[in-house]
């Protein structure tokens, strides 16, 4: 099914990071920003429904920025002169609507990965 969906995974608990607030932009012709969505992670580190549904996705660049610094501060108690993280973008593009688009965040204090999942 297409569409576009993440988690995220919290490495440093080992666990679905619950509560992380996600913000869904698409970029216009101009580069300007143009927010999708607010989302917030559930108990599975997913976000309930996907980002984008089928009737929804459209080629071009977006942007997903996972508030990091937030998450980390109320689940990891860290005070704001101890993070090392804070808003964490993800660029990426959408070439093909017919395919699924999966973008997930592994999170740990001190740094992140990210990958094209399925």
């Amino acid at each position: 099914m297409a569409g576009l969906t993440t988690h995220v995974l919290d490495l440093t608990s080992g666990k679905p990071a619950e509560g992380l607030n996600v913000s869904l932009f698409k970029k216009d012709s101009q580069n300007a920003k143009n927010l999708v969505g607010n989302f917030v992670t559930n108990s599975d580190g997913r976000i309930s429904k996907p980002l984008l549904n089928e009737k929804e996705i459209k080629a071009g660049w977006y942007e997903l920025i996972f508030f990091a610094g937030e998450y980390l501060k109320a689940f990891h108690k860290m005070k704001e002169e101890d993070l090392f993280l804070d808003n964490i973008p993800i660029l990426f593009q959408i070439t093909n609507i017919e395919q699924h688009y999966h973008v997930p965040l592994l999170l740990s204090k001190y740094g992140y990965s990210t990958y094209r999942g399925s």
